[in-house]
């Protein structure tokens, strides 16, 4: 298979961000007395990669709509400031390969986060400068699926794969027509794949 450039999901893929989420929600929680939840990082894994509404009706079922927005609006603010200046746990051998792989190929990010993280993401690791481009929900609200398509259409890509962990990342690469890359040691199961890895470095024997 023929691959000219990669698109990557994040949560699961390029890095563990759970710790920094955790403190900071539970920071944000603190000024809601009323809520009685403690957010752990097992239920954080079981959400990543979900977009930001489904996530927001998952992890505070009893609030109002109105209330749930504005809970992710304020942990989602604290944690692009927390992970920008802490970062968050890279998967192993991560940057080097990354480097190893800019070098042969373009690389790209698409995510179902809000507006900033992936920049918290570049900021917290140092790692902006493998990546030619990058969108999210949280910018176009479109779909991760439409997204990878305005991706790949933006940079006039020709045979690009995604590389992500979840079923949902499965469903995306197959709507915007692109093979998928199963991520299998991230958060999720996935059904039907192109090609796998278990280990972040491995890309580097499929391309």
């Amino acid at each position: 298979m023929q691959i000219d450039s990669l698109i990557f999901d994040l949560d699961g893929t390029l890095w563990d961000s759970s710790d920094g989420i955790v403190a900071t929600w539970g920071i944000v929680l603190e000024s809601y007395p009323e809520i009685h939840k403690t957010v752990t990082a097992e239920e954080l894994a079981g959400n990543f990669g979900l977009p930001l509404v489904e996530i927001a009706r998952r992890m505070f079922p009893d609030q109002t709509e109105e209330l749930r927005q504005q809970l992710m609006a304020e942990c989602c603010e604290k944690e692009n400031i927390y992970l920008a200046e802490h970062g968050g746990k890279l998967y192993p051998k991560l940057e080097e390969t990354l480097q190893k792989l800019s070098e042969k190929m373009p690389l790209f990010i698409v995510s179902n986060c809000q507006d900033g993280y992936i920049q918290s993401f570049y900021s917290g690791n140092r790692t902006e400068k493998y990546f030619n481009d990058c969108e999210c929900i949280g910018v176009t609200g479109l779909s991760k699926g439409e997204n990878i398509r305005l991706v790949i259409e933006r940079n006039g890509l020709k045979s690009p794969a995604y590389v992500g962990d979840t079923q949902g990342d499965a469903d995306a690469a197959r709507a915007a027509g692109v093979p998928f890359i199963y991520a299998r040691y991230g958060f999720g199961n996935v059904d039907g794949y192109d090609m796998v890895i278990d280990h972040f470095e491995e890309l580097l024997k499929l391309i």
